[in-house]
Formats: structure tokens, sequence, C-alpha cells
């Protein structure tokens, strides 16, 4: 029997995410987790649809405890074993629709990567609202339709029910009075940063060890810029932070073109590969018959001289 080491990674099907995926998609999942991180210190949480395991790691080096579950049995297992030495963080198999603790238990509920999957999503919600301590919250992330499919004409065949922005917030509504919406999106900026002045922004980074904060950029500049005058008060007030982007979003749109045509490079490579073997396959068996047929043609002059 194959013994799987802890750290083996869980395959990658499209329907949950794994560390080991690179690029944007890894970015965009552990930076949700990453900021919901900064709001757990000390609080008792429930990752509801945890999948591998990863993001219910990053929450409990924060967190007093965190019970994750999923209805994967398969995930829940890899978890409890790549995960066995973080003693406040527990891993179960749950539907997430249907839970079944003890009501007002948490702190807090992060669910990512969920709602757009389940059909009952008023269920789920009713359920979160049941299992919250007085005062408590929840983190939920659901891509906007309008952007993450309509936009791009793309169907994520493991997502069964997403919504538009007025429709979150009306399903939202019907168990938390209070509803407040941050944006995500992955893009390339140009960054410019108050070097002197911490404190006006955060940061965060994935080491690989453990999550970092700060309060100032974790960042090395690739360049300078200088205010410069005879007095403080001829100083112009600039932002600590500034962003800048184009609409188009075009280095984006040429990194996806690459990784675009990197990907079918690869795709016609592995298909030539396939071509060569089966041809390989081909001249080995022709050069098997060529030689049986040799070893007859040998045997058969031999046989007639002793005649």
């Amino acid at each position: 029997m194959k013994i799987e080491s802890k750290n083996t990674p869980m395959e990658f099907t499209g329907e949950r995410f794994t560390p080991e995926i690179p690029r944007e998609i890894w970015y965009e999942h552990y930076h949700r987790y990453a900021l919901a991180s900064t709001l757990v210190t000390g609080l008792d949480v429930l990752d509801a649809a945890c999948g591998e395991g990863y993001g219910s790691a990053v929450l409990a080096a924060s967190a007093k405890s965190v019970t994750a579950v999923d209805i994967s049995t398969e995930a829940v297992q890899h978890a409890e074993r790549r995960y066995s030495e973080v003693e406040n963080l527990n891993f179960s198999v749950a539907d997430c629709s249907r839970l079944e603790f003890a009501t007002k238990k948490f702190d807090a509920i992060i669910s990512f990567e969920t709602l757009e999957h389940l059909e009952a999503q008023e269920a789920m919600l009713a359920g979160f609202r049941n299992l919250l301590k007085p005062g408590g919250f929840l983190l939920i992330s659901s891509p906007d339709k309008a952007e993450y499919s309509d936009a791009e004409n793309y169907e994520n065949p493991w997502h069964v029910k997403e919504l538009y922005r007025q429709e979150l917030l009306e399903l939202l509504h019907q168990q938390f009075p209070v509803v407040r919406l941050w944006g995500q999106k992955l893009g390339f900026h140009s960054i410019i940063w108050d070097l002197a002045t911490p404190g006006c922004y955060q940061s965060q980074s994935m080491t690989s060890a453990s999550l970092e904060n700060a309060d100032i950029l974790q960042l090395k500049p690739t360049y300078f810029l200088a205010l410069c005058a005879a007095t403080e008060e001829a100083i112009p007030q600039l932002p600590a932070l500034n962003l800048f982007a184009d609409e188009e979003a075009s280095v984006y749109q040429h990194y996806n073109h690459e990784i675009r045509k990197n990907m079918a490079a690869g795709k016609l490579l592995q298909q030539r590969d396939q071509q060569i073997d089966k041809l390989q396959t081909r001249v080995e068996s022709l050069e098997a018959e060529c030689k049986q047929s040799r070893d007859r043609s040998l045997f058969s002059r031999w046989f007639k001289t002793r005649l």
C-alpha cells in the first residue's frame, strides 16, 4: 500500500483551490484569508467550506480556535493530515447548508468560494446567523456575475448559482441587517507610497513560514520620488498610498495572452510527444515484424539446405 505524506498536495480538479496552484488564483484566494486573519484575533471561528484547509491554517495563526468544515470527505481527510500540527484547528465533514452545531457558538464565520456552489443559499445563511454569538460577524465572498461570467463570456462548471450585486445584497439582508461590500480584483498597478509615514496603510505578505502583517509596504522601491522645497510649508500634500492603472489593464491583458500562448504551446508539445510515442511504438512493432520475417526466412533457407 502506498503511504501518503501529510504534505502531499491534493489533486487540483478545478473545484477546490490548492496552495500549489500558481499565478493569479493564488493571490486571490490567499488575500481573502490574509485579510480575514486580521479580524479574528482571539476569536472562535468557523471556516465554512474549508476545502484543502490552507485558509483554516492561516486563520488559526491568530484565532483562539478554528472549526473547519467541508462537504468533501477527501478534502477533510487531506486537511487533517496536512495541518495536524496546528493545535487550535479542527476539521470535520459537514454540509454548509445544514450545519449541526450548538447555536451561538462562533464569534466569526468565514466562508469563501462557497455561496456560488450552492442552490440552498438562503438555508446556509440562516444557519450562519443562528451559529453566530451576539456581536459576531460573517465574512463571505461571492463572484460578481456581471464581471466574472457575463463580461468574460465564461461559465464555471462548478458554480451552481452566481449572483449580481443587488441580488447578493438582497440575499444577505434577509439574515443580516447591516451589510458592507468590499471589492476584490487582481490587477497590475504602479504603486507610489510614502516611505516615512507608517501606519497609514496595511501590508500583508506570505512567506514560506507564515503570514506577515505590517503598517508599511514590504516592498523594495525600484524608483524614488522626492519632493523638495525650502520650507515644510512649501511641500504639497500627497496621499500615503497612490495606485495607478489603465482602464484596459493592458499589462494584465498581455500577461494573459502570454500565459494562454504558453499553455497552447505546451498542449501542442504534449500532442507532438504523444504522436512521437505512437510512431515509436509503430516503428518498434515493424522492426519486430521484420526480425520475425528474417528469422523465418533464414530458418527456411537452412531447412532447405538440409533436405
